[in-house]
């Protein structure tokens, strides 16, 4: 069986209440990260609660990245789905749990869109040649 994505479900536990209740350092965390798995930016959009928590998404050609904050749980939840095998979704895992400080991390990877292909053949994931740079 071929899988088209690999999904990354992720629980930060134990991470720094400041950096995880901050927008502007969560968006610049999540969009480094992303660079940093060299995944292609598409776009991202993220919103700071009222009076605590931050839920956000980088779009990437490769599929996505998305948060969701607990700050007053020193917890944050993140999804990391990416297609194709040009980059690895660990990396972004990686580079997150540096960046909000977590102590405890879980994660479960799934294989998505899993498919039977003829011997010696390949699914193909091909992103938009369209990308709008940020």
């Amino acid at each position: 069986m071929e899988a088209l994505g690999r999904q990354i479900l992720v629980e930060f536990y134990d991470c720094e209440s400041s950096s995880i209740n901050d927008v502007e350092y969560i968006e610049e965390s999540m969009l480094d990260a992303t660079k940093e798995a060299n995944a292609t930016i598409i776009s991202h959009n993220f919103h700071k609660f009222s009076p605590y928590g931050v839920s956000g998404v980088v779009v990437i050609a490769e599929s996505h990245v998305a948060i969701h904050t607990w700050p007053e749980y020193n917890y944050a939840a993140v999804d990391i789905f990416t297609c194709g095998e040009t980059i690895d979704p660990w990396v972004i895992q990686e580079f997150l749990k540096e960046a909000f400080s977590s102590k405890n991390t879980s994660s479960m990877e799934m294989k998505r869109g899993l498919f039977k292909v003829p011997q010696g053949q390949r699914l193909l994931f091909k992103p938009s040649s369209e990308v709008i740079n940020q």
